[in-house]
């Protein structure tokens, strides 16, 4: 995971008025309401950051952090078993698999069938090195006729819509979502979704959005656009500039909670709301919350990992980072974030009667 990301202020298009993300979806049997989605993301779209996503409202579809359909079927790894938690009030939600072996992954998506989830996805895209070597993840897209196979045999296992997440190829000259995207269709698979970025570039540069677009005019299965969506106004040119069915959005999510609330702001009324000091506050408070209550296994790293992404916008954030950082226990975190804010509103709270005191004092003169 990263934190920034390269945006070339060059290549920013113009929205066309009225242009916003579709109210709703369909993939299979499924309905999508708004077009969003939670993109899955190791070590982060856990079932408490997920169940904290669908509370702050907006997320049409959420997703499981991608699992090793190996380490599921025949290891029955525990950590593969707590990755594909859910709870009932996370559906729609789907599993996310990864690895190389037709025989497993379609065993491994038919236990997912019967654990519930509302649908089964194949990831293509991670490009994490001990993955890829593993031939997982976007290392497949090299070997096409592999992959070919493991749809066909996926897609005969269960009854439950079947995706794929790809990157657009392993680099600018192994491009393959032009093949890739027309044997899921033709393999049965009800959803693409691409990271416009190739393998190489990791999460560097710029997303590709026309290699989006071309994808779409390609197959008649609905199309999942990702890559650099930040704000709700990207969101919307990336459906203007596409003709994308549907925006997933991953990093963005981890660092502003509220975006997918946003778009559907933005797209009911053409504006939003941004968050206030003490909208942080309740937002930090509710997710550590969620960690302790749950008995999270480890709260305070967690909590640790995503101080670095909720403090930003804070002011004099790095003070209560630092703070988090330096606390050894879930409680003492909690006590630290408490004592940070109320400080701050306090203050806030001054600064506004001295406020209303100078205008109050000007309007006598």
């Amino acid at each position: 995971m990263h934190k920034y990301w390269d945006r070339d202020k060059s290549l920013e298009l113009e929205v066309p008025p009225g242009t916003c993300v579709p109210a709703s979806l369909t993939i299979g049997n499924v309905r999508i309401a708004p077009a969003t989605v939670l993109a899955p993301m190791a070590g982060v779209t856990d079932t408490v950051f997920r169940r904290f996503i669908r509370e702050m409202g907006g997320c049409g579809l959420l997703m499981t952090e991608f699992t090793s359909a190996d380490g599921f079927v025949r290891r029955r790894d525990k950590k593969a078993e707590r990755y594909l938690h859910f709870g009932e009030d996370e559906h729609p939600i789907s599993a996310q698999l990864f690895g190389s072996n037709p025989d497993t992954l379609s065993e491994a998506a038919l236990l997912i069938e019967d654990l519930g989830f509302d649908l089964v996805d194949l990831n293509l895209g991670c490009p994490a090195k001990k993955v890829v070597k593993c031939n997982g993840g976007s290392g497949l897209l090299r070997d096409l006729p592999l992959i070919r196979r493991i749809f066909e045999s996926v897609r005969a296992a269960v009854k439950i819509p079947f995706t794929v997440k790809f990157r657009a190829g392993w680099s600018d000259s192994e491009l393959v979502f032009r093949e890739l995207a027309p044997m899921a269709e033709a393999c049965g698979l009800q959803a693409v979704a691409m990271h416009a970025r190739t393998r190489e570039q990791g999460y560097s540069g710029q997303a590709q959005w026309h290699w989006i677009a071309e994808m779409k005019s390609l197959v008649k299965i609905p199309v999942i656009g990702n890559g650099d969506v930040r704000t709700p106004e990207d969101a919307a040119a990336m459906v203007a500039h596409t003709g994308c069915d549907a925006v997933m959005i991953g990093r963005a999510a981890a660092s502003n909670p509220w975006i997918f609330r946003q778009i559907e702001q933005y797209t009911a009324t053409g504006r939003y709301d941004l968050p206030s000091d003490e909208d942080r506050y309740n937002m930090i408070r509710r997710y550590f919350g969620m960690l302790l209550d749950e008995g999270y296994r480890d709260a305070p790293g967690k909590m640790k990992q995503f101080a670095s992404w909720f403090t930003h916008g804070v002011p004099n954030g790095s003070h209560l980072r630092k703070a988090i950082y330096e606390a050894k226990e879930g409680e003492s975190i909690l006590a630290r974030v408490d004592e940070f804010f109320a400080r701050l509103l306090d203050r806030n709270a001054e600064d506004q009667l001295a406020g209303q005191a100078v205008v109050t004092n000007d309007s006598a003169l």
